[in-house]
């Protein structure tokens, strides 16, 4: 069913002070009057939240040596007001999530008992309810349950402490210590509040179906209403078009409205994420059902292949799978979300995926990927293992765990794909097992029921990855691509593995900022062989190697270093090398697959963020601070990009792309430097692309004679060492440069270091800062250096003779630019400080265009 969202005449009361947390030996009280009888130290505790979260705050637990916690019994406990209840009227104490293990007291009577994190539990309680009431919760250890004798699974992956978390409905975050922090989730993880039904009638669920055909956008609803008044109707209303509720029998009002001519909701790329607000007026009462969108979202998979289309538009899927705001506190509310999520819709990412060793993501996080137009693969939380889905009373549980996810996301346009868990298919053939055990019921007939029941209109996948002869094969189905990456494959394994979907990709131990690192070691203590550091380097359990060995890997290969004497010998310029290939390798794989020469319809980077501070796999940092990899991928995913692509004996294949709705008149215009400073050609020719359309031309169209523009004939020495593509949209009164692509003919080889006739003066408009940059030379992967500002641009190449102005956004108020700038091809930094206003006439000068 639909969230309600709010009912004028009912008022809900958050249950979030007040609250005591203890501990205690397992099973060493059985009830409220026991565990006072003990007299122990009660610790405050923040609900919702962790036992780890409250522990953390008292300094008696700390992330960066997470002591176990599943061998005790944990018990919270508040004290809250309520008045007397009059009678026929209802109060519902309602628990949004308890992990794991839990039971509930309310006034001496034991109300609950809960084995499933996952669900969401209502509860009448008004005749217990009195003047004071007192609440418990206990929550038992974990590991008597994970110790005791079970079935044996078929197989037993590495990456998990115990294979008896399979009959756990528990997070796998806290089990995985090859890559996750072993926080253990024990607590009122999610919201508990009491919901007041002042008067008689009471809205009990709400069944609500948008639907998109044909430019008509539909909502139907069923509400089931208690103590409804006889003969009453009601109204639905969605955005300013109303229709009627009509009793149907049995406490239900059912109505459909019909919006003619819908303005689409469209991820951000393509369009705008139209929303309109749903509410429904029953009797006297005013019910709030949040806000929908209208599309449709199509899975195309004939003959093995695997895209999406939104609103019958081909639509490349790129982001990268979501992590856990806070590890701690598994918070997820919408002061948690918010920067992350527009961090990456700010990225050009258009989809994120919530993998299945994660959690259910909240209704506030599918709130805000409405709003930005940022589409969500969702598994259900089952990864890796073998699953007892023979078990009836096991399976029940997963059902209703199921159906609530559903239901309470019915509304949200943004959630793209339902998924039934991640490598679980991939695990059983990887352990040896038959082709019939690879999968299971409860992948291809339980989940998919329910998603089909309850929406429809999201495609289901069976696992993550699957759909070829094996179930990691690349060009088939949806795919954990990690060839290049983890296997170490050559770039051009990109193209030859023809990619189809990739839902997981890319993984490496990107390294953050100074200022991130700061908070994990010392300034005299070495990053790379410190334990602290290596303790937070992704592993994959069993393996010789380790990520930081991956990402060297490609340092040598690229740049062609040794990464070993590098590290000994100048450290800092290792770091920024480091720092920076990763980048260029995504940015090269995803330019290959947006391309015309793969067959690949999206990539999701694993992961969006780290999960504590150090070299993991997000391209965002623990502080929510981008990395280099981001800044890299921001521009690989752009809406509107130029990209261009080494085709050997072929030449250069020019990729113009535009998946904005509106089409685009531009030049491309193509130039060669010899010794990242002199231009030895050039050339440019005009397109028009039509909106959600590509043009692509051969770099050999622009120019009236031979040039050898990948050095693949080898005709003598190379004639230059840069390549430049540059898109400018000429719709308007002058150009405005709207892409850029560099190739380099000798691979991606480490320049040299000089003086490259680098500048930079900060411009002070209005208030708001920006950096004027400009070379005479080629400047390799510019990086701009300042804790208190965030430049909009980051990592990124300035061709000869090139100027640009990149935006600078303050972390905190009252503080101005002062700063480095730093290029890998650059021998000393060039210092910028704010030195006040420009002059009108240095603005013009500048090409500096005021604020809005």
């Amino acid at each position: 069913m639909a969230r309600i969202r709010d009912v004028s005449g009912m008022r809900k009361v958050r249950l979030i002070d007040g609250w005591g947390l203890c501990a205690t030996q397992p099973n060493a009280a059985f009830g409220p009057d026991a565990i006072e009888a003990m007299n122990p130290r009660w610790t405050r505790a923040q609900v919702p939240g962790t036992v780890a979260q409250a522990l953390a705050a008292s300094t008696a637990w700390s992330l960066d040596d997470p002591a176990s916690l599943h061998h005790r019994d944990y018990w919270y406990k508040c004290t809250f007001a309520s008045g007397t209840v009059p009678a026929g009227e209802a109060r519902t104490l309602h628990f949004e999530g308890l992990a794991t293990l839990a039971e509930v007291w309310l006034n001496g009577q034991r109300i609950l008992e809960s084995h499933n994190m996952f669900h969401a539990h209502d509860v009448e309680v008004a005749k217990l309810l009195q003047g004071e009431n007192h609440l418990y919760i206990l929550f038992r250890a974990l590991n008597p349950v994970l110790a005791a004798k079970k079935p044996k699974p078929r197989w037993k992956p590495r990456m998990f402490e115990t294979s008896n978390l399979r009959f756990c409905r528990t997070t796998l975050l806290g089990h995985m210590p090859g890559w996750c922090p072993s926080v253990h989730a024990i607590g009122p993880w999610r919201d508990i509040w009491l919901e007041e039904h002042l008067g008689h009638m009471r809205v009990l669920t709400a069944d609500v179906r948008p639907t998109f055909d044909n430019g008509t956008g539909r909502v139907r609803a069923r509400i089931k209403v208690e103590n409804l008044p006889s003969g009453g109707i009601g109204w639905l209303q969605v955005g300013d078009v109303k229709g009627t509720l009509e009793q149907v029998g049995g406490g239900y009002l059912e109505g459909q409205v019909d919006l003619l001519q819908a303005t689409a909701w469209w991820p951000h790329t393509h369009g705008e994420p139209a929303l309109y607000p749903v509410e429904a007026r029953i009797a006297d009462a005013t019910v709030n059902l949040g806000r929908t969108g209208f599309r449709t979202v199509t899975l195309e998979q004939e003959n093995g292949t695997f895209g999406l289309k939104v609103n019958g538009v081909p639509v490349f899927a790129r982001g990268a799978c979501w992590t856990t705001p806070d590890i701690v506190s598994l918070g997820s509310s919408r002061i948690d979300c918010d920067a992350l999520l527009r961090l990456a819709r700010d990225a050009g990412m258009n989809m994120l995926r919530v993998g299945g060793t994660f959690v259910y993501e909240s209704d506030d996080f599918f709130d805000l990927c409405d709003e930005l137009g940022l589409m969500v693969w969702h598994d259900f939380m089952f990864a890796n293992l073998d699953y007892p889905a023979a078990d009836t009373e096991w399976l029940r549980s997963v059902v209703t765990e199921a159906e609530q996810f559903a239901d309470r996301s019915q509304l949200a346009p943004s959630l793209a794909m339902f998924c039934g868990g991640s490598e679980v298919e991939q695990q059983a053939a990887m352990m040896g097992l038959p082709r019939e055990a690879w999968s299971s019921p409860l992948f291809r007939e339980v989940l998919p029921g329910v998603t089909q029941k309850i929406r429809p209109d999201v495609p289901y996948w069976p696992n993550s990855p699957s759909g070829g002869p094996l179930p990691f094969q690349a060009n088939r189905g949806a795919t954990h691509y990690y060839g290049v990456g983890a296997y170490l494959r050559p770039l051009d394994d990109a193209r030859r593995a023809d990619v189809q979907f990739a839902s997981e990709c890319l993984a490496f131990a990107n390294i953050p900022e100074q200022s991130t690192l700061s908070e994990l070691l010392l300034k005299s203590e070495m990053p790379f062989h410190h334990p602290r550091w290596k303790e937070r380097v992704p592993r994959d359990l069993g393996a010789t190697w380790d990520f930081d060995d991956v990402r060297d890997h490609y340092l040598k290969t690229l740049f062609k270093v040794d990464p070993a004497e590098l590290r000994y010998t100048d450290m800092a310029r290792y770091m920024a090398c480091s720092r920076v290939v990763t980048g260029e390798v995504m940015s090269h794989v995803f330019s290959e697959w947006r391309s015309s020469g793969t067959h690949t319809n999206g990539g999701l980077v694993w992961f969006y963020r780290d999960l504590w501070p150090g070299a993991g796999w997000g391209v965002v940092d623990a502080k929510g601070v981008p990395k280099a990899a981001w800044h890299y991928l921001k521009r690989a995913f752009a809406p509107v990009t130029v990209l261009a692509t080494d085709e050997g004996l072929n030449g250069l294949r020019i990729h113009v792309i535009n998946e904005g709705s509106e089409s685009l008149s531009a030049d491309v215009r193509l130039v060669h430097y010899r010794h990242g400073e002199t231009p030895i050609h050039s050339a440019k020719c005009r397109l028009k692309i039509a909106g959600r359309g590509r043009v692509e031309l051969w770099g050999a169209e622009l120019s009236e004679h031979f040039y050898d523009a990948t050095y693949a004939y080898r005709f003598g020495p190379p004639a230059h060492d840069v390549t430049v593509v540059s898109l400018y949209n000429v719709g308007g009164s002058a150009p405005i440069k709207l892409a850029e692509a560099y190739h380099f003919p000798h691979g991606y080889n480490l320049l040299p270091r000089g003086n490259l006739g680098l500048e930079a003066r900060v411009v002070s408009t209005r208030g708001t800062y920006q950096l004027s940059l400009k070379t005479k030379r080629f400047a390799q992967s510019v990086h701009i250096d300042d804790d208190n500002f965030r430049p909009a641009d980051d990592y990124f190449h300035l061709a000869p003779g090139s100027s640009r102005l990149i935006a600078l956004t303050p972390l905190k108020p009252g503080v101005e630019p002062d700063g480095e700038l730093h290029a890998l091809n650059l021998h000393t930094p060039v210092r910028f400080r704010s030195t006040g206003e420009l002059s009108s006439a240095e603005q013009k000068a500048l090409n500096v265009r005021p604020p809005k």
